[in-house]
């Protein structure tokens, strides 16, 4: 693959970490703008230069990085505006409840949890008394743009009890230019290794990716708090389908036009293992109602079309794994297959990834990983390499003894064939000084021909105004 060189253009700097950046144009409008939301609880959105604030939902947001020393996963997660926003005002909110704090699903830290495959009860761990055995509210809302420029909230959508503070995915809120559907991006609850096994199980709202028909009116203004789909009014169900699962975590969904139809993409966050970004094209979403009449007649939903990652029981390419060092020998690791059974149940039908990148890779030409953060393709014609191409982030290069910290930007090239693909990094020639720059988002406009990237100073929320914004350009 070539050598790709770009730029990176400032845009704006001193936010707080940029969770979501994408364009639209305001009614009444005739340019593309660029909206920004942050973890905390803003959206931004800048024309002519000038930064202004579009809503600020900071009371609404759960109070970030309390428990976990500043770092938090929850927080604004998702902002959408509907494809005809433009006419009808229309956009969407996902983010963590202010005063829902629970004491968490498990006790310990909430990255604690390991399997143990020479425990089965390790293996088989239930999520119970989840009203009060939880860590948060997530919430989905539908918001309008009044005709005096005043945002107001108009419906709830879902309110989803979370189990953990993290995986509850970030860029969690896209349209399907195909379906005109929400589509809602949910990472598996948390902890490590999905102690629950949720993203598998088909009546769990976790470790899914859902179509939200926001055309049907459910009438009901405030929906019970819920962690699967059963539980879910019947008009709420009937507004839902599921196209896939097997989710980790996950930063969002991208769409690509290709011909007559569209090809998506979706990058899982791995485990210790691997960092993975898959694509398919051909799905046959699974409507809720339907999964739930199977449940209830205890029989096996028809699963043909439904897309698998493979999670918990696969991670990338690799069935999911435990790592321990070696005592007899530092320099190498022990790897234990961590759910050896759900692996080989799994196998068949889970899609493999376009393209998988490793925390330890012994290339010279490549990174170590640390997390996915963004997936975009890029249709311009300004970085004629990129053309095409898939773009993507990685947090930090996982190169500990080098200070300061500085995130990955990479490519990889879309595969008709559906092969495995390799991918190749993108230089960057901007000096960031000795501060750290987590990339933390991706983000792009309405045609795809411009891309963003969102830079943090820190790994915790609670470190303020440590965010750029900035254009990837030639």
């Amino acid at each position: 693959m070539i050598k790709v060189k770009v730029s990176l253009r400032p845009i704006v700097s001193k936010i707080n970490l940029p969770t979501v950046m994408k364009t639209t144009i305001l009614p009444g409008d005739s340019i593309e703008r660029l909206f920004l939301a942050t973890q905390v609880g803003e959206i931004f959105y800048i024309g002519n230069g000038v930064i202004r604030t579009f809503l600020d939902i900071r009371p609404r947001i759960i109070k970030l990085g309390v428990s976990s020393g500043g770092y938090d996963e929850r927080g604004l997660l998702g902002l959408a505006f509907h494809p005809e926003f433009y006419y009808n005002g229309l956009f969407y909110l996902h983010y963590s409840v202010a005063g829902t704090q629970g004491p968490g699903a498990l006790p310990g830290a909430f990255e604690s949890f390991k399997p143990n495959p020479c425990d089965s009860r390790t293996l088989n761990l239930k999520w119970i008394n989840r009203e009060i055995q939880y860590d948060h509210i997530d919430t989905v809302e539908e918001w309008t743009l009044q005709s005096n420029g005043q945002p107001q909230k108009r419906r709830t959508l879902l309110n989803i009890r979370r189990p953990f503070l993290n995986h509850n995915g970030v860029n969690s809120l896209n349209f399907s230019p195909e379906t005109g559907k929400l589509v809602l991006t949910t990472g598996d609850g948390g902890s490590g290794y999905d102690p629950f096994n949720l993203s598998q199980d088909e009546m769990e709202i976790a470790g899914k990716i859902i179509e939200i028909d926001v055309v049907k009116n459910t009438f009901i203004d405030s929906p019970p708090v819920v962690t699967r789909f059963n539980e879910l009014p019947v008009p709420i169900q009937e507004t839902l389908t599921v196209i896939a699962k097997g989710v980790r975590n996950i930063p969002g969904i991208s769409f690509q036009r290709f011909y007559n139809q569209y090809i998506k993409y979706v990058g899982i966050v791995g485990q210790d293992l691997v960092e993975s970004i898959f694509s398919f094209i051909h799905y046959k979403p699974i409507p809720v109602t339907q999964l739930i009449q199977a449940f209830l007649m205890n029989s096996e939903p028809d699963q043909e079309g439904i897309i698998n990652f493979g999670w918990r029981g696969w991670e990338g390419a690799f069935p999911t794994s435990i790592i321990t060092g070696c005592s007899a020998n530092p320099a190498l690791d022990e790897k234990t297959i961590a759910y050896y059974d759900e692996a080989v149940k799994t196998s068949v039908q889970r899609l493999q990834p376009l393209t998988s990148y490793f925390h330890k890779d012994p290339r010279t030409d490549k990174f170590g990983a640390t997390a996915l953060t963004g997936v975009q393709p890029y249709m311009g014609n300004g970085i004629p390499d990129l053309t095409g191409n898939v773009v993507f982030t990685d947090l930090a290069r996982a190169k500990e003894s080098q200070l300061p910290v500085r995130g990955v930007l990479a490519y990889t090239r879309v595969r008709t064939d559906c092969k495995l693909n390799d991918f190749s990094v993108i230089e960057t020639d901007y000096n960031f000084g000795p501060q750290s720059a987590y990339y933390v988002s991706l983000g792009t406009n309405l045609n795809q021909s411009r891309l963003y990237l969102g830079v943090y100073g820190s790994m915790k929320v609670t470190d303020f105004n440590l965010g750029t914004v900035f254009e990837i350009v030639p």
